[in-house]
């Protein structure tokens, strides 16, 4: 990656010093806080514990729980399916759907029941764009979840568009069990250990909180105004 050259920096820097009345700082200290009340929200909540809070937040935000094992993942992913009415389903290309035992509902199993499954494909470019918009179901991965308010993070990238996320009228997010965190405050944590160990992050992030909501018209609670009607999220005891 080519990178730029930044021009009369220190010059720059030490004018706007001198505009406030310091000295210009040349070194940054992460503050040292006496109190950390974000940290205690949840603190010694066991991952079962976690889970039942998690269920409590997503009767909150519109969106359905379903708990399964990965060895059930299979027979629940395709009854939901039916339940959403089958259709176009768009996915991204990712070899966690291979570990979960995926690939023979999406190559077989589907297709032979007039189920058309489009897997993202980089190199097609805005096609897949469209292929999101005609879906009538999106299937992604959470790689954080959070428990307190219902949320799932959700990478994108070259091979995995957030397209399918909002795109598709219904949502379905596979949860692992051990992506389950209390808060906010352990998914900053997560994402901040990674960068400090220099593993390179996507550019895009995306915390979702189940289908949007809007009551600006009247003050009537509509689900579904921006992106999906519904939300799944199939929670898989993988520990």
């Amino acid at each position: 990656m080519m990178k730029g050259t930044i021009q009369n920096r220190e010059a720059f820097l030490d004018t706007i010093a001198t505009r406030m009345g310091r000295k210009r700082k040349t070194k940054l200290e992460k503050p040292q806080w006496a109190y950390h009340p974000q940290e205690e929200v949840l603190k010694e909540a066991s991952k079962d514990e976690l889970v039942e809070v998690l269920k409590s937040q997503c009767t909150l935000i519109h969106t359905d729980l379903i708990i399964t094992s990965q060895k059930e993942l299979t027979d629940t992913l395709h009854q939901l399916i039916k339940q959403y009415g089958g259709g176009n389903i768009v996915t991204w290309k990712d070899t966690r759907y291979q570990q979960y035992g995926l690939d023979e509902l999406f190559k077989v199993v589907l297709p032979h029941e007039d189920t058309k499954v489009f897997e993202w494909d980089a190199s097609l470019g805005k096609e897949n764009i469209a292929k999101a918009e005609q879906a009538n179901i999106g299937i992604t991965i959470s790689e954080i979840t959070l428990a307190e308010s219902g949320t799932v993070v959700v990478y994108s990238g070259k091979d995995r568009g957030r397209t399918v996320s909002f795109l598709p009228i219904n949502s379905i997010v596979i949860v692992p069990k051990s992506s389950i965190v209390p808060r906010m405050t352990q998914a900053a944590k997560i994402l901040r250990d990674k960068v400090q160990n220099g593993e390179v992050l996507p550019s895009c992030i995306n915390y979702i909180t189940g289908p949007s909501n809007s009551a600006d018209i009247e003050m009537d609670l509509v689900v579904g105004v921006h992106g999906p009607v519904k939300a799944t999220y199939i929670l898989v005891e993988d520990l």
